[in-house]
């Protein structure tokens, strides 16, 4: 089976810019994204031996998300100018291999991500998701691993299902309605008040999926949590989808 590793290039440098010292290059530039970066990226190289490699980058403008809610990413604080100009070296690095890069106005590298794992579902292909967060675990298959570094970026952990699993005791495909339940804080989606891992876990795990719940709550059936917490699944319905 062939394998192709997908890169979430900007959230790679974004973890190594907040990981790393700021290391500077003989010419005074800051450089420590980009040394972050090179470290993971040769690893996977060496470890791997990837028949194909695309790397995938956020742009600048705002994504469908933001069009579809105001305050989406709202509390996070722009990132100084230093760290896009180690973005523009990360570009030239990725060239010199010969790796193309994937980005389009209104869409995250995540999307780009997604799209390609399904154009190539069908195929001889095992996908490995190179990332420095863990939005895209919710596409993790069989065929389709993340891989994270993790204790800053000596170490990495491979998500497979039974990883998933083991950490949030839910499928793959369940992590998108738990924080739809639990909410993100870090993109500063609110999910449902009151509601916090624990209790979304629970939920997902005994309805499955966030249309079987609500269809159990507006059927009147019981729904083990406090009346405190139902009245706020109730009130707050729309927020959650």
């Amino acid at each position: 089976m062939k394998k192709l590793v997908l890169i979430d290039g900007h959230a790679l440098v974004h973890r190594s810019y907040h990981a790393l010292p700021p290391l500077v290059s003989p010419d005074g530039i800051l450089v420590n994204g980009v040394y972050g970066f090179a470290l993971v990226f040769l690893k996977m190289l060496r470890e791997l031996h990837p028949d194909y490699v695309v790397a995938t980058f956020d742009m600048a403008a705002p994504t469908f998300r933001h069009q579809e809610y105001k305050e989406y990413k709202a509390t996070r604080k722009k990132m100084p100018a230093n760290f896009y100009e180690q973005i523009k070296i990360v570009h030239q690095l990725l060239q010199a291999f010969s790796v193309p890069i994937f980005e389009k106005e209104g869409y995250e590298a995540d999307d780009i991500i997604g799209t390609i794992v399904q154009k190539v579902k069908g195929d001889n292909i095992k996908v490995f998701i190179l990332t420095g967060d863990l939005d895209t675990l919710q596409l993790v298959s069989r065929k389709v691993n993340v891989l994270t570094p993790r204790q800053g970026l000596r170490d990495q952990i491979i998500y497979t299902p039974e990883k998933v699993e083991e950490r949030f005791h839910l499928s793959p495909q369940q992590l998108r309605d738990w924080k739809a339940l639990r909410g993100d804080p870090s993109d500063n989606v609110p999910g449902i008040p009151s509601i916090g891992e624990k209790t979304a876990q629970k939920l997902i795990s005994q309805y499955h999926d966030l249309d079987t719940l609500y269809r159990n709550i507006r059927e009147g059936k019981k729904i083990d949590v406090s009346p405190r917490v139902l009245e706020k699944l109730k009130q707050f319905e729309k927020q959650a989808y």
